[in-house]
Formats: C-alpha cells, structure tokens, sequence
C-alpha cells in the first residue's frame, strides 16, 4: 500500500479527533465569526509530488482558508435563503461521507441506503402533512427538484401530443405557466430545451407576487389545445407570496394542465397549524420541489423532488438507463437510478433522517415559529423606522425593505452594512424598485442578533 496511505489508516483516530476539534472551533464562535470577507486573497498552490498527509493538509487549510469561510451557518447570515446545519444535521452528514453509499435500489443493491431514502421521503411528507401519493427522492437543491418535475411535466406533455420527448426530442408544442417564477425554474427550462424565455407569463395581482386568477384562467382557455404546465409559487423569494393553490387545483377539473409547485421553503409552512392554509390543495400537485438546505437546515447539498406516484410511468421514461443493463431493469424494482437524473447519487437522506428523527414535529414547528417571529421583530423595526420602509408585507420569514429616501445610496448603504461583517443581506428587485432582504430560516437567530443588526444599520446610517 501507499506508504501515506498506509500511516493514515493506522493513525485514522488521531486524525479525525483533529478535524472535530476544527469544527468544534468554527462551530462554537460561529456566532463572532465574519459574515463577510472582503479580501479573498489566497497564496497560489501548486500540486507537489509529495503530499502532506491529511493532518498537513488541514494545518494548510485552517492557515490559508478557514479564516476566509464566512459564517454562513450563523444566526446573522440573512442573505439568499440559507439555513443554518442543527447537530442532529451534521452528525448525518459526516456519516454519509464515512458511509460512502452510492444510493440506488430498494432491492438488489446491497445496502439500505435507498430503502431509509424511501423511509425518510415518508417522514418528510408526514412532517408537511401530504399524503403518501407521491414517489419522492433527494437530489442538490431546488433547482434540479424544479428540472426533476419538470421534466416530467415535459414527458408528459409531449405524450399528450403523440411524442416521447426523452427519445425524440422537444417539440414547440408545450406552454408553460408561471407568475413569479424562481431563477431555478427558469434556469431549468432552459436546460430542457423548452428555452427560458417561453414562459407564458400570468399577470400578477396588484401590489403582489401571486398571480391574478382571472387572467390565468384567460390564458388556460387560450391554450386549451396544446399541453399546458403551470409553475405555482409557493413563497416568492422576495415576499413568500404564495398563489392560491387550492383555486388553481379547481381549474384542474375545468381545464387539462400539469401543475408543479414549487415550494422550496414555503413548503414548511405547513408545520405550523396557523400558517397550513397556505399551502391549501397542494397535495393534488402532480410535482412539488422542497429544499432541505433552507428551511430544514440540514447541510448543502439537499432537496427533495416529489412527483405523483400515478406518474410513475412518466417518470421513468424520463430518466430510465435504457442502455446500461448493469444498472437493473426498472420495471423489475424501484431504483432512484430510474426516477431522477443523477446516476451517482450521495445518501443525501441520511442528514434529514437524522433531523427529522432527532426534533421530530415539535422541533421543526419551533423552527419555522421562531423564523417567522423573528422576520416580524426585524419588520416592526423597519416599519417604524424614519429611516427605511417596507416594500411588502411581512409574509412568514422575509423582510423586503429600503431606504425611505435617497434610494440611489442603497448600494452603498448594503455594500457597507456588509463590510462590517456582523451581518449579511442581499439586493433584490421588487416591482423594478432596488431594495433589500432579510430571510429568517436560520435555527440560531435569536432576538439579540435582531437587536446586533439593528445597531449595525443605524451605525451605518450615519456614515451615508
């Protein structure tokens, strides 16, 4: 064996006390940790033909790097929608990467990775109270939950006009819907070959992100001979609008159309008794997308794609290996290989079984409360700030405000707010308008951190 190889498989014990105890040290301070760094500065390497051993190589890495690792896990780390990583998270997570499962059958495969997928997708959907109606399975994030869905979706629409699209290719045939799409859904049509800029867009209500049912009904009878997708938002990234998903599904008994939902974190509203109504009929989706790494606050990477098990069929000749026998035969067993797109497939479930068998119900109920009462505190400061205003009702977990006046200084009042490392929060355009947004789905924040950014902002206020 490998001389380095060999010394490290006997010092193995020594070697991951080492890595604990670097986690442990970013871990424990992740609270006076920077959420910002502006100089990313790093000295060029070059690969030697001798290597350094794990131990060298994380002495280098906590030298040159770790002190540039922003605390994006943190309880002030507010930009994009990004979770923080609960121990019961992160236990998982190191275990997938000692387990090393390549997450494939429920049968035949050798391990039972793919059996506790199946099992946590189960859990998952009891924890959002949809019904057990969907095959669902772990892929990166909410942008190849979106692809996943919609590729079906798009299976299914060439079927409906006499293609397979999966063997034949894409025809101009297919309309697809959409109010106030993420950039992951729009990303993903471009990726299917549909073409980003084909989306029919459904005009949105007056003053919100949700779309005007009126005019989404207008557009269904104009398109009422072609396959029709309707992309339904539930929680917008800038306000956490949601459409009226229990009237969309009506008009699925008037009108002929695949609809996929895509609730990236809004899905976890259905946690909490008061806010479930949101999420009103969606278990009649025919796909949804739900995003782990936000809301759940597991690790990156980890989503979770849902479609209806009567598209089963759909599904896997979408993504069935028809050309590598090794790989099984589909109508044999369920394989994850056959129902999303990637072949090498991490145990992704493996964090996410340990969060929802380690909080339980009760746990991530806490969670989404807490994230929503802490976006109210951030919002009644804005609200009754001479200094800033909201541009939106503050809807579950996401403030979206700006300067009251000399709104060109928003750039530079962000840019510096940032600099100052307490805090992170990210630009945005609403209705055309610059402003500025907060997203609550971090685990950690507590109302102190509310009452540190505060005191960063107003500081920053005085140096415009």
């Amino acid at each position: 064996m490998f001389e380095v190889f060999e010394n490290e498989l006997n010092n193995l014990q020594s070697i991951l006390v080492q890595v604990k105890n670097a986690s442990l040290d970013f871990l424990e301070n992740i609270a006076e940790k920077p959420t910002y760094i502006a100089d990313q500065a790093v000295p060029v390497a070059d690969l030697a033909d001798a290597g350094i051993g794990a131990s060298g190589s994380l002495e280098v890495f906590r030298k040159h790097y770790e002190k540039l690792m922003v605390a994006s896990p943190g309880p002030r780390y507010w930009g994009f929608v990004t979770g923080g990583a609960t121990p019961a998270a992160i236990a998982g997570d190191w275990l997938t990467a000692v387990y090393d499962q390549n997450t494939q059958s429920t049968q035949g495969a050798g391990d039972v990775s793919a059996i506790l997928e199946k099992e946590t997708i189960g859990l998952l959907c009891q924890l959002l109270h949809l019904p057990e109606d969907f095959n669902g399975g772990f892929v990166t994030g909410a942008t190849m939950s979106n692809f996943t869905g919609l590729a079906v979706a798009r299976q299914w629409a060439g079927e409906r006009s006499g293609r397979d699209v999966s063997r034949e290719g894409v025809s101009g045939d297919l309309v697809v819907m959409a109010a106030t799409p993420h950039s992951s859904v729009v990303k993903s049509l471009g990726m299917l070959g549909i073409g980003s800029n084909n989306v029919v867009r459904i005009q949105a209500l007056e003053g919100r992100e949700a779309m005007d049912l009126t005019d989404f009904e207008q557009k269904l009878m104009d398109n009422q001979h072609r396959p029709v997708v309707v992309n339904c938002s539930a929680g917008t990234v800038n306000t956490v609008d949601f459409d009226d998903i229990k009237a969309i599904v009506a008009l699925k008994k008037k009108y002929t159309f695949w609809l996929h939902i895509d609730a990236a974190f809004g899905g976890f509203a259905a946690c909490l008794p008061s806010q479930r109504h949101l999420l009103a009929g969606w278990e009649q989706a025919d796909s949804i997308t739900i995003d782990c790494h936000k809301w759940m606050n597991v690790p990156y990477d980890s989503a979770v794609s849902l479609v209806r098990k009567e598209h089963s069929r759909l599904q896997v000749s979408t993504f069935q290996n028809s050309n590598a026998p090794y790989l099984g035969d589909p109508s044999e067993n369920f394989s994850y290989l056959n129902f999303l797109p990637e072949n090498s497939r991490r145990f992704r479930a493996l964090p996410a079984w340990f969060s929802l068998t380690a909080y339980g119900r009760n746990g991530f109920e806490w969670i989404v409360r807490n994230s929503i009462a802490r976006a109210e505190e951030f919002g009644a400061y804005i609200q009754s700030s001479e200094h800033f205003e909201l541009l939106a009702p503050v809807r579950l977990n996401v403030v979206c405000f700006r300067l009251k006046s000399g709104h060109e200084k928003m750039p530079v009042f962000l840019d510096r707010l940032n600099r100052r490392e307490k805090v992170f929060m990210t630009p945005t355009l609403l209705s055309g308008e610059s402003a500025i947004r907060a997203a609550f789905v971090n685990y950690r924040t507590r109302k102190e951190d509310i009452l540190i950014a505060i005191r960063e902002m107003e500081e920053v206020l005085q140096t415009l």
